[in-house]
């Protein structure tokens, strides 16, 4: 019974860490990851707007949560992202927020650990796509919202 208890907390606390949810895939350490042209990672990103939001989500059958929406992208190009935010923040190199590109990887502070426990797709002109949260949709928000600005931690890009 101990145990049965003991696991059932192991996966309450998986599916609270949202984005930072146990990985299909390897991790950063050691990972190339392909890089994929900015205007077609943010094409393809597009064809998921309206996905609903899904801890440990990483397919369009079953909605997103931000990380793997980010690693269900790159495995459209072939490309192997590591699952996690936090592992995908260790990923390409880091680009000043006045040098973003479309297709630059943009992380933020949630509250999750290991942080960064959030991402999204920069697509230009102060937007980003991503998948926020339980109860919302894939879509697109402005860098400049006070929330996303306060928690914005860095953008990284996959060249």
């Amino acid at each position: 019974m101990r145990l049965r208890a003991g696991a059932l907390a192991l996966l309450a606390l998986a599916w609270l860490a949202g984005c930072a949810s146990a990985p299909p895939a390897g991790g950063a350490k050691g990972m190339w990851v392909k890089p994929v042209a900015g205007p077609a990672l943010v094409r393809m990103a597009r064809t998921q707007m309206g996905r609903p939001y899904s801890s440990g989500g990483h397919a369009p059958e079953t909605g997103f949560d931000c990380s793997g929406l980010v690693w269900w992208c790159y495995q459209q190009f072939d490309s192997q992202m590591p699952r996690r935010a936090s592992e995908q923040f260790k990923v390409g190199d880091a680009v000043e927020r006045r040098d973003m590109k479309p297709g630059d990887l943009v992380f933020f502070d949630n509250g999750v650990r290991p942080k960064p426990g959030h991402v999204g797709i920069y697509v230009g002109n102060g937007r980003f796509l991503h998948a926020p949260s339980t109860g919302e949709q894939v879509r697109e928000d402005e860098l400049q919202n006070n929330y996303w600005r306060r928690a914005f931690v860095g953008a990284r890009r996959i060249e």
